[in-house]
């Protein structure tokens, strides 16, 4: 009798990507073009008005080191919980965009064990703009819009890089010899 393998590899964590990341938004909507996140958080829940009811896209920028990686296994980046698509580049390379989940890439090729640079750029939806416009005077609204399906009682969308931010090793299935 064989042994039952999955068809899934089977992911270890590696490291957890925690404390402050550094965060770009564009002025031109409203949020500021450079802020510290101390920990990953839904930008509805942030203070500032300008994170709050942001809608577009942020770039988010942290840096980090691991431990060695086993010969043969692949390193996988996981963003965790993600609104809505987010894309990775890990230093210099582009890795591609992820939308559904898991929110994962495959960083293999990309990551060294000292001072990794990640940026992640994350775009939300619209609706989050629309009702922070809708508390506004007309002069002062960051967008103009025939839709009154949001308004300023309708409840905000989860946004942002909420995470965790994990790196994971992955050992590829073997099969039976």
């Amino acid at each position: 009798a064989g042994t039952t393998l999955s068809n899934y590899p089977r992911t270890q964590l590696l490291a957890t990507l925690s404390g402050p990341w550094i965060v770009n938004f564009d002025p031109k909507w409203g949020g500021p073009a450079k802020i510290k996140f101390d920990e990953l958080v839904d930008w509805t829940n942030r203070p500032e008005d300008g994170i709050k009811y942001y809608s577009g896209a942020a770039v988010y920028h942290k840096t980090f080191d691991l431990p060695a990686l086993e010969p043969g296994n692949r390193c996988v980046l996981d963003l965790g919980d993600v609104h809505e698509v987010a894309s990775v580049r890990l230093n210099g390379h582009d890795l591609g965009v992820v939308w559904t989940r898991p929110a994962r890439v495959d960083v293999t090729d990309a990551v060294k064990k000292k001072n990794n640079k990640l940026e992640v750029t994350v775009v939300n939806l619209w609706p989050n703009r629309l009702k922070g416009d809708e508390a506004l005077p007309k002069g002062k609204r960051f967008t103009e819009t025939n839709i009154h399906k949001f308004t300023a009682a309708s409840p905000l969308l989860p946004s942002g890089l909420i995470g965790p931010v994990t790196v994971l090793t992955k050992q590829l299935p073997r099969s039976e010899e």
